[in-house]
């Protein structure tokens, strides 16, 4: 498994294709485990979610609602730039709340938002991470594919935790990090920038919505009534979304399935079949043991929110979610900590050092720069990411596991 996360992070290979083999490797050949038997903890109700997330959002995306969204949203403040940073934070939020992936927001947004930056002398890096933070506080929503993942597998280590909790305390943190951003960058006197270059026009004309476009509204609409109302599952939801908006779109169709997240696909699938046979056999809870032996469940909790945060500074956070949540069973089983409150920390110091240049949220702030700035961004970026490691797995962890707030 540390190998895996070796190779991921030197070479650009999908640690959920390496976690696939691995499974056969281990499975077949040292345990003598039938295909059948190794494919039994295949998550299918997760690698549906994220089908039809990501195939309905494709859509989205490629018939300009998304667009529309965000200039109708930006309109509402032209001219009063001090809100513009909060502005994108709350559109990234309702994007990955709705079901987006948190870099196909950010990759949505950070094209006008670092426009917007140097139009208006905002520091294009607070910019950058307005955007980011917002993409995670809205990222464990019940709707999104990070809460129903980190959701299903606590429920299936024995541990169930709250899909609201979990979303509410995202938001909190993403929230509470991003006015702790903005004091930072005022109190250096970084707030407005002026080493940015001349300002950029950035055209922000949003027309009304019509045809395809209204249709996209309505069915994001009825989604939320089905989910959030019915408690029907995302994916399904989702799926006949799309389909009733690809008749829509005919001759574009197969483009529409070219925008379904495979490579994610890959990952979740691989990685949580992969640990589901370290489970099998044991592994997990010998790790699970030898953490036990260093004392203090509250000190645990805290080693494992900063293992896991300097982790995915530079490695996939889903996959690191998938390895470390099983790990909080036997510590959740053997002390007094609340389940919600520690999942929940667990996965905040998982994403919210997703702002470094060496993520994909990170390196598309990056490469939004203008080209004569992208060095200085890369480099106060990485500078800026290097304090939200230090800090944030410690403030999720102090303002969610000992308080027993959840």
């Amino acid at each position: 498994l540390v190998m895996m996360f070796v190779v991921a992070t030197k070479w650009p290979l999908n640690i959920g294709v390496m976690g696939r083999v691995a499974s056969f490797g281990v499975g077949y050949f040292l345990l003598g485990m039938s295909d059948k038997q190794i494919l039994e903890e295949f998550p299918a109700s997760i690698v549906l979610t994220i089908i039809g997330v990501t195939y309905f959002f494709s859509m989205a995306q490629r018939n300009g609602t998304i667009n529309i969204i965000v200039k109708g949203c930006v309109r509402m403040v032209r001219g009063k730039t001090l809100l513009l940073p909060w502005v994108f934070f709350l559109i990234a939020a309702a994007l990955t709340a709705l079901g987006t992936f948190s870099p196909a927001a950010i990759a949505l947004l950070a094209p006008a938002a670092i426009g917007f930056a140097y139009e208006s002398r905002t520091h294009p890096v607070a910019m950058g991470a307005f955007i980011i933070n917002g993409a995670h506080a809205g990222g464990f929503s019940p709707l999104s594919v990070a809460g129903v993942l980190v959701h299903d597998i606590a429920l299936k280590n024995g541990f169930p935790v709250s899909q609201a909790g979990l979303f509410l305390a995202s938001f909190a943190l993403n929230l509470i990090l991003s006015v702790l951003t903005i004091i930072v960058f005022a109190l250096m006197g970084k707030l407005r920038d002026g080493a940015g270059g001349l300002p950029v026009d950035v055209d922000t004309a949003a027309g009304r919505p019509h045809g395809r476009q209204i249709l996209t509204l309505a069915l994001i609409a009825a989604m939320l009534v089905c989910t959030l109302g019915f408690h029907m599952p995302i994916g399904f939801v989702a799926l006949s979304a799309g389909l009733l908006l690809a008749f829509a779109n005919i001759k574009e169709h197969r483009t529409f399935i070219g925008g379904i997240s495979w490579s994610t696909v890959l990952l979740v699938a691989g990685m949580i079949t992969y640990v589901s046979l370290l489970q099998h056999v044991g592994v997990i809870d010998t790790l699970a043991e030898q953490a036990l032996a260093l004392g203090a469940p509250l000190l645990i909790a805290l080693v494992l929110c900063y293992v896991i945060g300097v982790g995915s500074a530079f490695a996939s956070s889903t996959a690191l979610l998938t390895a470390f949540i099983p790990l909080a069973g036997p510590l959740l089983a053997t002390s007094s900590l609340s389940a919600s409150g520690t999942v929940a920390a667990l996965a905040v110091a998982a994403t919210v050092v997703d702002v470094s240049p060496f993520s994909t949220d990170g390196a598309l702030v990056v490469a939004n720069a203008r080209d004569d700035d992208r060095q200085r961004v890369y480099k106060q970026l990485m500078f800026y990411a290097g304090g939200v490691v230090l800090v944030a797995p410690a403030l999720a962890w102090a303002l969610l596991v000992p308080t027993g707030i959840m």
